[in-house]
């Protein structure tokens, strides 16, 4: 089964997120099927926060991909605030 996730990158109190399709059998940071964004929670300034490739997500859960609640309720937030 192919699940949707966010992967930890990133520094010790730095967290960096990649948004990343893999199979649920990989291990938490094995090799991912495809990159398809990232969410940066400790961004300032005119960083950007989060990035989603929202086609690819979607063409995922065409397949049958899962999505994980983290990153459904991130893309909320990326709908709300492009709306």
């Amino acid at each position: 089964m192919v699940k949707i996730k966010l992967v930890r990158h990133g520094a010790k109190r730095a967290p960096f997120y990649k948004v990343v399709a893999t199979d649920s059998r990989n291990a938490g940071d094995g090799k991912a099927l495809q990159r398809l964004g990232f969410y940066n929670p400790m961004a300032r300034g005119q960083e950007v926060k989060l990035n989603l490739d929202v086609e690819g997500i979607e063409a995922w859960v065409a397949k049958g991909a899962q999505v994980s609640d983290r990153l459904n309720t991130l893309m909320k937030q990326q709908a709300q605030q492009s709306a």
